[in-house]
């Protein structure tokens, strides 16, 4: 895995220690997180957060704080900058994104509208 300095992917420290508290309840400790956005959701782009073991050949890959993310160069675009936090409230747990190419968030936090800009290519 290489850390390429074009993708910038930041996790919060209570991000970091529920994706490290899931790969050790998943007993995944080297798996890496992949991040993705794919079609659908409440807006027109979601986001998916998974575990694998080994990045794929094209691949974008870097390291926040210990944990290795794996980014397919789809969705490169529409991630980088992006920060993930995780948040508990009464409801439960979850992460929330923060994105900078967001035009608009659906109010689940998990979707979101692309900036006119990244769906022009």
């Amino acid at each position: 895995m290489s850390s390429l300095s074009e993708i910038h992917i930041s996790l919060s420290p209570a991000a970091i220690a529920e994706v490290e508290r899931l790969r050790r309840k998943q007993h995944r400790p080297q798996a890496q997180l992949r991040v993705r956005v794919q079609a659908g959701g409440c807006a027109e782009l979601y986001y998916d957060l998974s575990f694998e073991e080994s990045p794929g050949s094209d691949d974008r890959c870097c390291v926040c704080d210990g944990v290795a993310i794996a980014v397919d160069v789809l969705s490169l675009p529409y991630v980088d900058g992006l920060t993930i936090d995780y948040t508990e409230d009464l409801m439960g747990g979850g992460f929330r994104f923060h994105n900078p190419h967001a035009e608009r968030t659906c109010s689940c936090g998990h979707s979101f509208v692309p900036q006119a800009d990244l769906t022009a290519h």
